[in-house]
């Protein structure tokens, strides 16, 4: 309960530090070693999961983080381990937010997790193709989409031919060269 009371709290701090609107969305600009791509992040439909991303990237959580899971034509994954394949400590996980009614779709940003639907912490994924089998369905819980890359598809779509294999803890799917994040900027809304 206290974890869920911090989270509450968290997400209404945003918007005096600055949260974006419908018009004019929080973004976050990330710098890796293959170049910058800037995420618009959607902090009406996906509140939680965009004050998430936005307090990681404030406290300088990705900074030297690694796109550990690079699968062509489908996501590149990052965010939660280093260089050396040591997962960086995160805070409490968020709840899942998939019904939001946005889409896994090129070019979409989302939190990763694991079996568990309200896992997803640190981690997300940038959407290579359309994806709308990670949506939510009556059946089950979805992947929840959290943004949009606005800037820099580019360099995701260079990140994502990169040469994959197994290294350090990863048995596949990771780049052979680490792709980092050097560092995370959270931006404020949109001009």
């Amino acid at each position: 309960m206290r974890a869920l009371l911090a989270l509450l709290l968290t997400a209404v701090a945003w918007p005096a530090a600055g949260q974006g609107t419908a018009s004019r969305p929080l973004q976050v600009r990330f710098e890796t070693t293959m170049g910058a791509f800037t995420v618009a992040l959607d902090t009406e439909r996906a509140p939680f999961s965009a004050a998430n991303i936005a307090r990681y990237a404030a406290d300088g959580h990705y900074d030297g983080t690694i796109f550990h899971r690079v699968v062509a034509g489908f996501a590149v994954q990052g965010g939660g381990f280093t260089v050396d394949g040591t997962e960086k400590p995160a805070r409490d996980p968020v709840p899942n937010e998939s019904g939001n009614g946005l889409t896994n779709r090129r070019g979409t940003v989302a939190l990763a997790r694991g079996p568990d639907p309200h896992s997803a912490a640190a981690e997300f994924y940038v959407n290579l193709a359309d994806n709308i089998n990670l949506d939510p369905r009556p059946d089950r819980w979805g992947f929840a989409v959290v943004g949009t890359v606005v800037q820099g598809m580019d360099v995701i779509d260079r990140i994502a031919a990169v040469r994959t294999g197994a290294r350090g803890p990863f048995p596949r799917e990771t780049p052979l060269e680490p792709v980092v994040i050097k560092r995370a900027e959270v931006l404020g809304p949109a001009k």
